[in-house]
């Protein structure tokens, strides 16, 4: 099968998640046998951002990691006939421009023949539904939707059965526990500042935890203002900059345990979706601890597969007894890696992504 992805960026993770499970499905179909092609657009701001920190060399750990992954840049004025000519099955991220979310459903609708999806992993359609509502998806087959929460969004929006959800995953192929053991120390977070979103949770279930229960903090991410950086060294956090996403595992292993503390949407109006990062550290078998986040579709099994904190004195007793007790680290590990090998992979979700695609594809050769 030809399947065609517009995204933001494939190549560029800098503040851009979603190309982290992208990366890990399109590596999944290309070992099941199937054409991939990948779209991204000229001046991609995560693309943008990451050479103007750290130049071609800041692609380095991509290219090595993902040898068979590659993506066409497209000027704004490319003729999309060209791009989906002989697709089969062709989705286009929510972070696209409205003129080529349009312009590829205006080719589904002169006759087009693939199946056409929009895959949305954002929480633009509860905090910015105006903005979402303006794209015109009225050609497109369907609805990928990273939660169910985010999914019954676009049922009110008269989606009905046609959104599906398809959650993230760990691309098991890269994200899994070192090979060899080697000594760990600390607690490490893997996350970005954002727009101020979290930066109350950060301090009560991150900073002053870490502190209090004397762990070493290393903090990796970007967009962190100077008053986030002031707060990071006033907790003694030790600010690591941005750091590629294949090199997550390596870090990862170096580190006693890593915490969760999700975006205020998904922690609110839009629960049940974890970030992807639980699912990379969890597979990368390092025990993770959890700022209050509930986990409404039963993805995990709380308390097994990671430890929950009410509030930042839980959090500072949770990283106490971790660091003091290898059992209970052993036990998370065993269980975290078992619910993703079980159930959260990204060849689970290229299984799931098939099926959708069989079964949109179905009336179509009936009516033929």
């Amino acid at each position: 099968m030809r399947i065609v992805y517009f995204t933001h960026s494939l190549a560029s993770c800098w503040n851009h998640g979603n190309a982290h499970f992208l990366r890990g499905v399109l590596t999944e179909l290309i070992a099941r046998g199937h054409d991939v092609r990948v779209f991204e657009p000229e001046g991609a701001w995560s693309l943008a951002n990451l050479l103007a920190d750290h130049g071609e060399q800041g692609l380095e750990p991509y290219r090595r990691a993902y040898p068979k992954l590659s993506s066409t840049v497209l000027a704004k004025d490319a003729d999309l006939a060209e791009q989906v000519d002989g697709a089969d099955l062709v989705i286009v991220h929510e972070w696209n421009e409205p003129a080529l979310v349009a312009e590829v459903g205006r080719l589904r609708a002169a006759g087009g023949r693939f199946t056409l999806l929009f895959h949305d992993t954002h929480h633009r359609a509860v905090s910015a539904p105006k903005e979402m509502r303006a794209y015109d998806l009225s050609a497109y087959d369907g609805v990928l939707a990273f939660g169910e929460a985010l999914a019954e969004v676009y049922r009110r929006w008269g989606w009905g059965e046609r959104v599906w959800v398809w959650h993230e995953a760990a691309d098991l192929r890269r994200f899994h526990p070192p090979a060899e053991e080697g000594r760990r120390q600390g607690l490490v977070w893997i996350g970005n500042w954002g727009d101020g979103e979290r930066s109350e949770e950060i301090a009560a279930f991150l900073l002053r935890p870490a502190e209090e229960a004397g762990l070493p903090l290393d903090i990796y991410g970007v967009r962190y203002p100077a008053a986030a950086l002031a707060a990071l060294a006033r907790h003694g956090a030790r600010y690591r900059g941005w750091a590629p996403n294949a090199r997550a595992p390596e870090i990862f292993a170096r580190h006693l345990v890593t915490v969760h503390v999700p975006r205020r949407y998904y922690a609110t109006i839009l629960p049940g979706i974890p970030t992807i990062r639980v699912f990379e550290a969890l597979a990368c078998g390092i025990p993770l601890l959890s700022a209050p986040w509930e986990d409404a579709e039963g993805l995990f099994r709380p308390g097994t597969d990671y430890l929950v904190a009410r509030d930042g004195a839980e959090m500072t007793r949770h990283l106490a007894a971790l660091r003091d007790d290898p059992d209970l680290r052993s036990s998370l590990i065993a269980h975290g890696l078992e619910t993703i090998r079980a159930r959260h992979s990204c060849a689970h979700r290229v299984d799931e992504l098939l099926a959708i695609a069989a079964r949109l594809a179905a009336p179509a050769r009936n009516a033929a």
